[in-house]
């Protein structure tokens, strides 16, 4: 099911879409640590790589890949995720889920949201 309208909110952060039977907001770091690209999602089974210290990170772009996905780019550069309009929804049916899994996981490996909280940072 393809959606009516999407919307991005630059300052909020957040893509808007909307169905012909809901609208749902989605958070940027939402779709960037569950983006569906390999780099993410895993090459195999299992929950795929997980991604920290994305609190503070926008969209800076989107692009139509063809009539059934759309293409995001993130402004840390992260570019290779394909969001299908099922993807989408499947993400915005299950936000509340989603999101607690991943808290959770970050919790398990000692990880954060906030970059500052990674334990190696680069400087210069």
């Amino acid at each position: 099911m393809k959606p009516k309208k999407i919307r991005l909110n630059r300052a909020d952060k957040t893509l808007q879409i909307e169905f012909d039977d809901a609208e749902f907001e989605l958070p940027a770091e939402y779709l960037r640590v569950y983006s569906p690209s390999a780099e993410v999602r895993g090459h195999g089974a299992g929950e795929g790589e997980l991604v920290s210290g994305k609190m503070y990170v926008g969209i800076e772009n989107l692009e139509a890949a063809g009539r059934y996905a759309l293409k995001i780019t993130f402004d840390d550069s992260h570019d290779s995720g394909i969001f299908t309009w099922e993807y989408l929804r499947e993400l915005a049916e299950n936000y509340e889920a989603n999101w607690q899994n991943y808290l959770e996981r970050l919790y398990r490996a000692g990880k954060g949201r906030d970059p500052d909280e990674n334990p190696v940072k680069i400087i210069g």
